[in-house]
């Protein structure tokens, strides 16, 4: 599972974090994997009848830097990526080509490829997307499940976040911009004045992109925003598939029934 917030985020300190399970699993492994997440992997040898995941954490948010108008051209960026030569987690090599939860689809590039964009600046393409996304899609919590491809959820014109932030990846491929799949929170309470984000009361999901020498950016399309102080980074990815909160497989007898809960709380 992938549950406990980067501790190394820009602008994001983590004071404490933990994860509980209960009852206590016959094995538990803590590690990083390859984009730095932290993953906790565990396992029963015995029957069980209820499993419960606790993650309990005090995280500072700072507020990012004011995103300035973009250097970066879109004639330029595929120039920069064939010149690149990293390998590390950061890399926009990684957040290119198609992946799981995001395969190449005609109609959604389609749409990314008929929007009247704004200037020629990678940035520019980027927010460009996330506003037509947000302006083409409708926020239901209803219309979509975890396992919704995202071009169902297009087709539908509805969904959640998830289903937000693969197409919008999506988009942004197609169009030459590497970007990957952001995992965490959302603060419940907004700011006196300011509305109440979609999102919040559960697990959220935005998109990064690689602007080239502006380096990688945070939109939340659900919200047609860049990603601010009320986003707290769980994990970092290619897709949903890279950052699941819970996955496994488990045998059983019978039926199950799961329920999720998250709670963002200012102190």
């Amino acid at each position: 599972m992938c549950l406990a917030p980067l501790p190394h985020e820009p602008g994001q300190t983590v004071r404490a974090a933990r994860v509980a399970i209960s009852p206590p699993p016959s094995e538990r492994i803590d590690r990083l994997d390859f984009f730095g997440n932290q993953v906790t992997e565990f396992a029963f040898r015995g029957p069980y009848a209820h499993v419960t995941l606790t993650m309990t954490a005090q995280v500072s948010r700072h507020k990012p830097a004011q995103v300035m108008p973009g250097r970066a051209l879109m004639a330029e960026l595929s120039g920069a990526i064939d010149l690149c030569r990293d390998v590390s987690p950061a890399s926009p090599l990684h957040f290119l080509s198609p992946s799981t939860r995001v395969p190449r689809d005609p109609e959604i590039l389609n749409f990314a490829r008929e929007l009247d964009l704004p200037g020629p600046c990678v940035l520019d393409v980027v927010r460009g997307v996330g506003r037509a996304l947000h302006d083409h899609m409708t926020f239901d919590a209803s219309a979509t499940t975890v396992d919704t491809p995202a071009a169902e959820a297009f087709a539908k014109r509805r969904g959640v976040c998830q289903d937000f932030s693969h197409i919008m990846i999506a988009c942004l491929r197609g169009l030459g911009i590497p970007s990957g799949y952001v995992s965490g929170f959302l603060r419940t309470l907004p700011p006196k004045g300011k509305p109440r984000l979609e999102g919040a009361d559960a697990m959220h999901a935005w998109v990064q992109a690689w602007c080239g020498t502006d380096g990688w950016v945070d939109y939340d399309p659900t919200n047609a925003c860049f990603a601010g102080e009320d986003h707290i980074v769980v994990a970092r990815g290619r897709d949903y598939s890279d950052v699941a909160p819970v996955k496994g497989s488990m045998r059983i007898s019978g039926g199950q029934r799961s329920k999720q809960a998250v709670d963002v709380v200012p102190v």
